[in-house]
Order: C-alpha cells, then sequence, then structure tokens
C-alpha cells in the first residue's frame, strides 16, 4: 500500500484532525479537511474507489481517484484511516437524502491506513435483516462454532457498539444523565457517593460477595442499593441527596434485569409522598425533552394496588389499551358449572375479560396453548366462551344457562364477535394468569401504538407479603418502608391489612422504579422487623447502626430510586435494557467477551482464604 498506508504507529505523522465525518455540509464546499475514522462501505466504480467514513458524528463518502484508488485496493471495511481532501457538492441527481451529509463528499488528496482491520465476525451496520457473519454462512476469524445471534455480539462488542443504533442509544443515555443531574442540581440537591463495600443484608435478592483479605473468613457484600447510606445521609441532616448509584443484585434475570445496573437514587427530608411525586413527574417531563425532545404531560394518574390487580392483574399496567378483568365471582355463586360454583364457594375467585373480535381470531389450538400457559402461572385452567350470533360456543356451554351466559357476557362487556377468557382460582393465581392473557390478546390484536406513553403511579402498597416461610412475612417493597399511619396499631394483630407509604412509577407496563417514606423512628421500625418475624439478634447484628441512628434526630425522610437502564430502553425504544449498556451480560449473567466469570489463580484464593469445591466451568 505504500509508505504512507503502513498502519505503523508513526502513520499519522504530522496530520491533524479538523472535524467529524457527519458535520459537513454544503456550505463547507471548497473547504480542505482533514478526517479520521473507519471504513464503513468501500465501492468501485470506473477506476475510482468510494469510500463511506464512519466516526461517532456520522457517515460522509470520500472519493478517491487515479494513483489513491489503487492504494486502496486492499483496503478493508473498519480499517481505521486518515484522509486528506476537499469538500465538494455531489453531481446533480446523485446526492444522498438518507444521510445528514448526503448533499456534499470530499475529495481526497491523500490518505492514510492507520491500522488494517481483519474481516468482522459481526456487521457492523443497522441494515434491515442483518444478522451475524457467521450466522450468515461465512468463514472468520474469531468466530466460534455455535456462537449466534446476542452471544456473537455481546462477544465482540466493541464491534456491535459501532452500530450507529448502539452509538444513538448510548448518546441518547447521556443526554438523560445529564438532564436527570442538572434538573436535581437546580433544585438543590446535592450529589454524594456512597460506599460499594458493604455488609450483606436482605433487600429482597441474594449478595454479590467479595472476601476480605484482612479479614478471613468475613465479606463485604455489594450493595443492592444505598438505601441504608442515604438514610443516614439523611439523619447526618443533607436533606437533599441523589446519585446516579450503581447497584448489584443477583437474581434470575430477564429482559429488564441484569447483575449490574444503574438507579437514579433521590431521598428528601420533610416530605409527604406527594412531595416526591412531584418531583419525580417533573424529573420525567425535563428528560423526555431534553433526551427524547417529547413534551408529556403531569400530573400523573394514581391508582391504588388493589385497584391495578384487580382490573389488569399486575401492579405494573399497561394503560394503552383496555381489555380490563372484571370479577363474576357474585355472579357464579352457586352455579350448575362446578369449576365456577366450587372455585366461589371455597372462597377463591372467577375473574375473565373479553377480547374483541377473538371468536374468529382464536383457532382452538390458540386456546390449549394459553391455557398451558395458565397452568404454569399456577392457575387451575382456562375457561372459553365465543359470543357469536348463533349463540355461545365454549366446552362449557352445556353447564351453562342461557341467563348466566348472558349475564357474563354484559358483566365482561363482550359484543358479538368476542372471545371472553375466565381463570377461577386463588385470587393472586387468577390475577397473574389474566394480567399475562391481557398482554398477549394486546399483542394479537396489535393494541399499542409506537409513541404512546402512558405513565402511571400505583400507590397504597401492602407492606407485607407471604415470606419464604409459613411463619414469616416479607417486605413488599423493603423493611425500612413506613405503614399507613391508621395501620400502626394493625401490625401485631393484622399485620397483612397493613398498608405501606409506598409507590411504584409505571409507563406502559413497566415499573421505571419505586420508593416510600421510610421509618424515622427506632420504635416502628423494630415493631416492622417484629411482624416480619426477624429475630431481635438478626435485627441488632445487620441494622444495629441504623436502630442506634433513628435515635438521634432523624428526620422524616422519603424518596424513590429510579431504573436508568430502563428509562433509557423507553427512550430507545428498545424491548431489552442490554441494548442501553455498554457492556451487559447475557441471561445468565455471563460475559463472552471478557470470559467472566472466570476461575481465578489458587494463590489468589489461598490469600483470601477462600476454598472452591466446585469444579469452575468455562463461560459460554
Amino acid at each position: 500500500m505504500g509508505e504512507t498506508n503502513s498502519g505503523s504507529p508513526e502513520a499519522m505523522g504530522d496530520w491533524v484532525r479538523t472535524g467529524g465525518s457527519g458535520e459537513l455540509r454544503p456550505a463547507d464546499a471548497g473547504r480542505d479537511v482533514t478526517l479520521m475514522g473507519w471504513v464503513a462501505r468501500r465501492r468501485e466504480h470506473g477506476g475510482v474507489t468510494f469510500v463511506d467514513l464512519r466516526d461517532r458524528s456520522g457517515v460522509v463518502q470520500v472519493v478517491l481517484a487515479g494513483e489513491l484508488s489503487g492504494r486502496a485496493g486492499d483496503l478493508r471495511v473498519e480499517s481505521v484511516v486518515a484522509v486528506r481532501g476537499t469538500v465538494g457538492l455531489r453531481p446533480e441527481g446523485l446526492s444522498n437524502p438518507a444521510l445528514p451529509t448526503g448533499e456534499v463528499e470530499v475529495r481526497a488528496l491523500d490518505f492514510r491506513v492507520l491500522n488494517p482491520a481483519r474481516t468482522p465476525p459481526i456487521y457492523t451496520d443497522d441494515a434491515p435483516g442483518r444478522v451475524p457473519v457467521s450466522e450468515a454462512g461465512r468463514t472468520v476469524d474469531g468466530a466460534e462454532p455455535g456462537e449466534t445471534g446476542e452471544v456473537l455480539r455481546l462477544r465482540y462488542r466493541y464491534l456491535d457498539l459501532r452500530r450507529p443504533r448502539m452509538q444513538r442509544n448510548l448518546a441518547l443515555r447521556h443526554r438523560m444523565v445529564k438532564a436527570v443531574r442538572d434538573y436535581l442540581d437546580e433544585l438543590g440537591f446535592l450529589e454524594i457517593e456512597t460506599p460499594n463495600l458493604t455488609r450483606s443484608t436482605p433487600e429482597g435478592a441474594r449478595d454479590y460477595l467479595v472476601p476480605a483479605r484482612n479479614a478471613p473468613g468475613r465479606f463485604y457484600a455489594l450493595p443492592q442499593s444505598p438505601q441504608l447510606f442515604k438514610q443516614l445521609l439523611m439523619v447526618a441532616g443533607f436533606e437533599r441527596y441523589f446519585q446516579i448509584a450503581r447497584c448489584f443484585r443477583d437474581e434470575d434475570l430477564r429482559a429488564d434485569r441484569q447483575p449490574e445496573f444503574t438507579q437514579i437514587d433521590v431521598e428528601m427530608s420533610f416530605v409527604t409522598p406527594a412531595d416526591v411525586l412531584q418531583l419525580t413527574e417533573g424529573l420525567m417531563v425535563r428528560v423526555w425533552r431534553e433526551a427524547a425532545g417529547v413534551e408529556i404531560k403531569a400530573p400523573f394518574p394514581r391508582m391504588d394496588y388493589d385497584e391495578a390487580v384487580l382490573r389488569y392483574g399486575t401492579d405494573k399496567p399497561d394503560l394503552r389499551f383496555g381489555l380490563e378483568i372484571s370479577d363474576v365471582t357474585e355472579l357464579v355463586g352457586g352455579s350448575e358449572f362446578r369449576v365456577f360454583g366450587e372455585a366461589a364457594a371455597r372462597g377463591e375467585v372467577v375473574r375473565g375479560l373479553a377480547v374483541p373480535g377473538g371468536a374468529g381470531l382464536l383457532s382452538r389450538k390458540d386456546l390449549d396453548g394459553l391455557t398451558e400457559q395458565v397452568k404454569a402461572m399456577g392457575a387451575p385452567g382456562l375457561v372459553w366462551m365465543a359470543f357469536e350470533a348463533a349463540g355461545v360456543r365454549s366446552p362449557v356451554a352445556k353447564h351453562l344457562s342461557s341467563d348466566v351466559a348472558e349475564t357474563l357476557r354484559r358483566a365482561l362487556g363482550a359484543q358479538e364477535g368476542a372471545m371472553a377468557l375466565f381463570v377461577a382460582g386463588p385470587s393472586d393465581a387468577a390475577a397473574a394468569a389474566l394480567g399475562h392473557l391481557r398482554l398477549e390478546m394486546a399483542g394479537k390484536l396489535g393494541l399499542t401504538r409506537p409513541g404512546d406513553l402512558r405513565f402511571l403511579w400505583v400507590v397504597n402498597y401492602p407492606l407485607f407479603e407471604a415470606g419464604d416461610t409459613p411463619e414469616r412475612l416479607a417486605a413488599k417493597h423493603h423493611p425500612f418502608t413506613a405503614p399507613v399511619a391508621s395501620d400502626l396499631p394493625l401490625l401485631e394483630t393484622q399485620p397483612a391489612r397493613v398498608r405501606a407509604r409506598a409507590y411504584d412509577l409505571v409507563l406502559n407496563g413497566t415499573e421505571l422504579g419505586g420508593g416510600s417514606i421510610r421509618n424515622h423512628v427506632r420504635d416502628v421500625q423494630e415493631r416492622v422487623f417484629r411482624a416480619m418475624g426477624v429475630p431481635e439478634e438478626e435485627v441488632r447484628a445487620k441494622f444495629g447502626f441504623l436502630l442506634d441512628a433513628l435515635e438521634y434526630g432523624a428526620p422524616p425522610h422519603g424518596g424513590i430510586a429510579l431504573g436508568v437502564d430502563r428509562i433509557a430502553a423507553m427512550l430507545a425504544g428498545e424491548d431489552s435494557i442490554r441494548e442501553v449498556i455498554a457492556f451487559p451480560k447475557t441471561a445468565s449473567a455471563a460475559c463472552p467477551m471478557t470470559q467472566a466469570p472466570a476461575p481465578v489463580d489458587p494463590g489468589q484464593l489461598e490469600e483470601l482464604g477462600v476454598r472452591v469445591d466446585a469444579g469452575p466451568e468455562r463461560v459460554g
């Protein structure tokens, strides 16, 4: 390729970059520029080589003619190059309206290869239908047999991140976090860091543990959240704190979960739930405006937890469509249909929803599949009824009088052509099953629209839920959440009925975050622990420092934690938070790029006083 294309460390020489490729416009015609970036695409035409030069700012077409075209004969895609040239207008009729730089090109006077690239194992553009190269049947350096799809993308994440979509996603995330910092700073909040090495405390998931070399047999825990520290900052008198906090939870992963994630952590003294909700609404308005250029309206609607679960089967309902659930237990009490009648007699529930047009949309195979899905969620089964012009079509039609069938149709608001889906059983199982069916049917009917943003506050949560043993309760949010004042007498007598001063923010069926007013009086906090069945010695060992702090003038306080990754995914229109995290883990909490988690040198383990019984396995 010649001396100037050596790709050596000295290849840049005295060349100085003058700007970004994507910043050039017609007004720059005649300007001499020096650009540096990656070869996104290369084309030969009539002895001229056209190179799409890409950097973070965008793409511009570079024209290599004559001797320069000959020197570019073996130039590979993704090679790093420098180009000196003059900006010119593209010939009439040859502009590219799809590109911001589509009216101009750079006519090269010289170019250098700063670093040649091997053939990449994945594509680095966003062309429709693109799949990793190894899936397309090509043999490339570095790709291993069986690596496909997302695993291959994550193994070569540094290439995957070159894609315009991924560059846009991370730039959007940056704008979002900047908007958060600006907004909270303007309101007098201080950004304060809290420790990443702390002690293990029960907060709803397993901890990641770090052995302490100087204290053999003892461990730090990575924080699941800064919960206790931000409360202590309120005791310390800082009044308004926030942090863009890294959190770590060892739990089963889904599209909206990662073992390490980021949250917007906020705490305030002397506030009510209404204060926290108002502040958060203003924050969301600011974030959507500055990060995405979208105006949203506040205040957001509010709904009690019990109402959300009854009408939508979940405490994070998607309000972009109807398909509401109806409780028909009283209507079928004593019904001749045993499944309904016996469920009502046992104190269980019978609930259903109507699917408009479902009689013609759902086949028997579809309904059998839905039945298996609700069984997997703990419901006994699924009962369906199709309301057609000729009457009711259902396997249970012979067990129901026409009057009962008509009563059920009216209760669900089902019109002719609708399909009614019923679940009979324990209320929790029925709610979960119908909540799942509601989302499935919305997908089949295409009821959600891009850009339709439906924020919702869910409030008045129960303070407790069933624990891992019959004699223990678990905190619905966390054990530091304050009970509703009027429910305090129930802590010792009927703890399951105690409501929490807690609130969750939901958008389109996704929980963006949640918070509460905290216990700031030691006696109330100890009563909550007793109601949960936590032994006094365990409370003292794990939370003694917090209980002591509450006796030194702890102010009333509360706050909220919002998921940075989930908000960024919503802003970007992505289904998975992995698409807005630079280096995420797979669903099995593995990193295909670094092969973490990985075995360590036995000497390190010996120094830490750690013995490994199970043999290490390769992470893939």
